[in-house]
């Protein structure tokens, strides 16, 4: 079961992760803990973990305030993006002021796990394959993971339906964005769903043929 809401100014994407049982992986963590609560407990689940896809606040931004709810909880994130979590005003650019209105406990979360390219995190009976994916941020992973009903990619602000990851903002490069969607997205089988941190849903196949930024890589 995979649910999601899109949360806070940003519209970012939630992904609340489940397999047959009644306990769950939430992926990426809007600055509206209060909604992904309300989720997790409106279909019974107990979290496991928190992985967030990339730094920037609109996806880690709750992370505290949840990680607080469900304290035996890592917050999982690759190390290059550390200092995101670090410091959430000083790295949220226009979002800054947004996030300050939001009243939240923005310091780190007090139990956080690195995840590295190819490290398999185990969680709530479920295997999650990190990708690093750089380009969007240093830090940019996404998730691949098999589940009863089939296997699924979670790509944060890696690749949308129809689009890609910005790489204006600091940290940001289009060259090393291009070269991980080349040798590590595109390789991946077309059927493959894919559920982004932003918009709809989509699959390897239909963006391989029709995405604008893929079609010349």
């Amino acid at each position: 079961m995979i649910v999601g809401r899109s949360l806070w100014v940003a519209g970012t994407n939630t992904w609340i992760v489940s397999d047959d049982n009644q306990e769950c992986v939430i992926i990426d963590c809007p600055p509206d803990p209060l909604a992904i609560v309300a989720l997790v407990n409106h279909y019974n689940l107990t979290p496991k973990a928190i992985i967030t896809t990339h730094g920037h606040v609109d996806h880690t931004g709750g992370a505290r305030s949840v990680s607080q709810r469900y304290p035996e909880s890592p917050v999982c994130r690759h190390p290059d993006d550390a200092h995101y979590l670090r410091d959430p005003l000083q790295s949220s650019g226009m979002l800054r002021e947004a996030l300050r209105e939001t009243g939240l406990d923005l310091s780190e979360p007090e139990l956080i796990q690195d995840l590295h390219d190819g490290d398999r995190f185990k969680g709530a009976g479920m295997e999650f394959y990190t990708i690093h994916t750089p380009g969007h941020t240093p830090g940019s992973i996404c998730l691949q993971v098999s589940l009863s009903d089939g296997e699924v990619l979670f790509t944060g602000d890696h690749l949308f339906k129809g689009s890609v990851g910005r790489t204006d903002l600091p940290g940001g490069s289009t060259e090393l964005l291009n070269q991980s969607m080349r040798e590590k997205i595109l390789p991946l089988r077309d059927d493959l769903q894919v559920f982004p941190g932003h918009g709809e849903t989509t699959t390897i196949g239909i963006e391989r043929r029709s995405n604008p930024y893929l079609i010349n890589l």
